[in-house]
């Protein structure tokens, strides 16, 4: 475990720490995680500042991390992470073992409760996955789940997950994944997305908090639960107040004024440097996991499916075109100043099995563009130049920035005359609905990791049903990660992953062209601010 804390910090040092950002073990400013409070509060009441917004208070209608953020801090897991450590163990479960090849049985600590008063028992986990996979919302994570049959309860306290394929090394990491809470059968529907104020008159939570005060994308008021019996045991402080800030300028002044103690997601990289120079303040950093990319909707990009002029040859034409043209660099450099770095992959430097096929099959084959292998590629299918693109993308969920980053990546693909990009934007609560109903033919997603295992990037992504909702389906790939996701031998499982990328780098489903790190901005009397390879920011161990 290495602690990286730094005042008056540069960027460049940022960017140094993105470059290793999935050093697993590793974790930001730990010194005293265990504690530092007597474990009974006492820590004062924190202020979190965010751009990011909650999407659905209800986990099954929400997979962006907003809403996770908040779903970390007051909802209980059966298995959760350890700070500190990437990997999973009972939280609210007293233990969760594998029974059988296909049997994943899990019995819950004693005398669980949820706020309100309600008892806490296997009913209501078995009820809380099977709304998930019933519900399906295409915003929600029930992808996670694919290879969930049916969950039974045993008693009281013991549910056994029956699993469609054998030796599923993923499992343990989903049930602390987005797809994971444990809610109330008393407060929420089993067919439908329960509302945000029943959720919170209903008092449904049972993790590290409760909420008192809830104003969606606002404020957040949360108070120490007393009775969470989990694994990350009590807040080292008497509460947190979230507030959400609409732009990162506000929440830098705001910061950088002391009205806050922390700016959690996000700053840009210019607010990063000016900050770092603020002698009242620290830098925190530490692994990320995030990476930025473009979708391509099979149906309705050019030559897509249900397009005037359907042809799968000269779509597939065009999404290679695009990855020859674009050049990761200057993004990284002139747009987030090395705070984000190139990806050429699809999963992550520093996850076992991760490789950059892209860096090999697209471009000039060193990182740079290739104009004629574009032009190439196009003319190779029959496809007329200039090929009219819509893309769409988002600044208010993905940061200013996004601005700035877009105009870049529109000018990438018009330099050589093969395309004439349209783009367009719009706020994220309308964007995240929209992209689910074949609204955008290409568009801008992030992605923030659900557990630290390569499979978090391939999983939602690739299967039939993905989370993208963008049509794409290859049996090749769905029988390889499949394959990688049962696999117990630790080279094999590396092997099927390095293969999944190959194969998906031919077909291009996204363009992943960037990876971060989580970076967070305190005032220096706080402690216990916790980036590691949980890839959140637990509220519980802040305190003064």
């Amino acid at each position: 475990m290495s602690s990286i804390r730094a005042r008056r910090r540069t960027t460049g040092l940022i960017a140094a720490a993105a470059a290793t950002l999935l050093a697993l073990t590793a974790c930001a400013d730990t010194e005293d995680i265990d504690g530092g409070g007597d474990g009974d509060g006492g820590g004062g009441i924190i202020t979190v500042g965010t751009t990011d917004t909650v999407f659905n208070l209800d986990p099954a209608g929400a997979y962006d991390n907003g809403s996770l953020a908040v779903f970390v801090q007051v909802y209980p897991f059966l298995m959760n992470t350890p700070y500190g450590s990437p990997d999973v163990e009972p939280d609210i479960a007293e233990s969760a073992d594998f029974t059988s090849p296909t049997e994943y049985t899990v019995t819950l600590k004693e005398g669980l409760t949820f706020a309100n008063g309600n008892e806490l028992t296997a009913s209501d986990v078995k009820f809380s996955f099977d709304r998930m996979v019933d519900i399906a919302d295409p915003n929600g994570p029930a992808s996670l789940l694919a290879n969930l049959e049916e969950v039974e309860m045993v008693d009281d306290l013991t549910v056994t997950f029956h699993l469609k394929n054998p030796d599923d090394q993923v499992f343990p990491q989903v049930l602390s994944s987005s797809a994971g809470p444990v809610l109330d059968e008393d407060v929420f529907s089993a067919t439908e997305i329960t509302p945000a104020e029943e959720i919170v008159d209903g008092d449904a939570f049972a993790g590290q908090y409760t909420i008192t005060d809830y104003n969606e994308n606002e404020l957040v008021q949360f108070a120490p639960f007393e009775d969470y019996q989990g694994l990350l045991g009590p807040a080292e402080n008497d509460g947190v107040t979230l507030s959400y800030y609409a732009d990162e300028t506000s929440m830098k002044l705001a910061v950088q004024e002391g009205s806050i103690d922390v700016a959690a997601r996000s700053l840009s990289p210019t607010d990063l440097e000016d900050l770092s120079g603020n002698e009242n303040l620290t830098i925190h950093d530490g692994p990320g996991g995030e990476t930025r990319y473009m979708v391509f909707n099979f149906n309705t990009m050019p030559y897509g499916a249900e397009t005037e002029e359907p042809d799968q040859d000269k779509a597939l034409a065009v999404r290679q075109a695009m990855a020859h043209l674009i050049d990761r660099q200057p993004l990284s450099e002139e747009i987030y100043a090395g705070s984000y770095t190139p990806l050429y992959s699809f999963v992550p430097e520093g996850l076992t099995g991760a490789i950059d096929p892209l860096l090999e099959m697209y471009g000039d084959g060193e990182g740079g563009p290739d104009p004629d292998r574009a032009e190439q590629v196009l003319a190779d299918a029959g496809v007329e130049t200039p090929v009219t693109l819509n893309l769409q993308y988002n600044s208010d969920h993905y940061g200013n920035s996004s601005d700035e980053e877009y105009a870049m990546i529109e000018s990438q693909l018009e330099a050589d005359g093969l395309f004439e990009v349209e783009l367009s934007q719009t706020l994220w609560d309308t964007y995240n609905s929209q992209r689910t109903q074949d609204a955008y033919p290409v568009y801008q997603l992030g992605w923030f990791p659900d557990y630290s295992d390569a499979d978090t990037y391939l999983t939602p992504f690739f299967l039939p049903d993905n989370f993208l909702v963008n049509h794409y389906e290859d049996d090749e790939v769905t029988d390889l990660i499949q394959q990688q996701a049962t696999t117990e031998d630790p080279d094999e499982r590396a092997a099927l992953i390095e293969q999944v990328q190959q194969s998906v780098a031919e077909d291009l489903p996204i363009l992943p062209f960037l990876q971060g790190a989580q970076v967070v901005v305190a005032q220096n009397d706080i402690e216990g601010v916790t980036l590691d390879a949980s890839f959140k920011l637990r509220f519980a161990p802040l305190h003064r």
